[in-house]
């Protein structure tokens, strides 16, 4: 059987100013108002990150908008959400953030078999020399593709 995968959300200037080391699989506690948000796809990974907090790992500054029909028993849109992982991965993951310079960035966020998943990535920040090399590639992958597309 295959996994059913439907995207919510995507941080597409994570892997333009992170250089992306390592990628991890996560759950995520929420609550339902949270989950019927998501269902809509209304949901911010933009300005989040990943941080350790009591040997444990949280997503801070996610933004899940608030859901019309829970009425009082909405939730927070924006607050620390705790994450699923396994404890040998959480040790290790500690181990890495603590060295210089790296960072847990969230990814993309998304429904795998039901339940919201959270895709993180051990990264270490580009310097504006390494970003100024990705536009520089990009443009020219563009131009190789517009030439090829009038080839054909």
């Amino acid at each position: 059987m295959a996994d059913s995968y439907i995207e919510i959300a995507r941080n597409k200037k994570a892997r333009f100013d992170y250089e992306i080391i390592e990628t991890f699989e996560a759950g995520i506690v929420l609550v339902g108002s949270e989950v019927k948000s998501l269902r809509q796809k209304k949901a911010s990974i933009q300005e989040s990150y990943a941080r350790v907090k009591d040997g444990e790992i949280y997503i801070t500054g996610m933004n899940i908008a608030v859901y019309e029909m829970a009425n009082r028993f909405n939730h927070e849109p924006v607050h620390d959400r705790k994450l699923l992982l396994h404890r040998h991965e959480i040790k290790r993951l500690i181990g890495k953030v603590q060295e210089k310079g790296l960072t847990l960035v969230p990814l993309k966020l998304y429904f795998k078999n039901g339940k919201v998943k959270v895709e993180l990535g051990l990264a270490k920040g580009k310097a504006k020399y390494d970003k100024r090399d990705s536009i520089k590639k990009r443009d020219v992958d563009r131009e190789i593709q517009r030439e090829w597309k009038n080839y054909r």
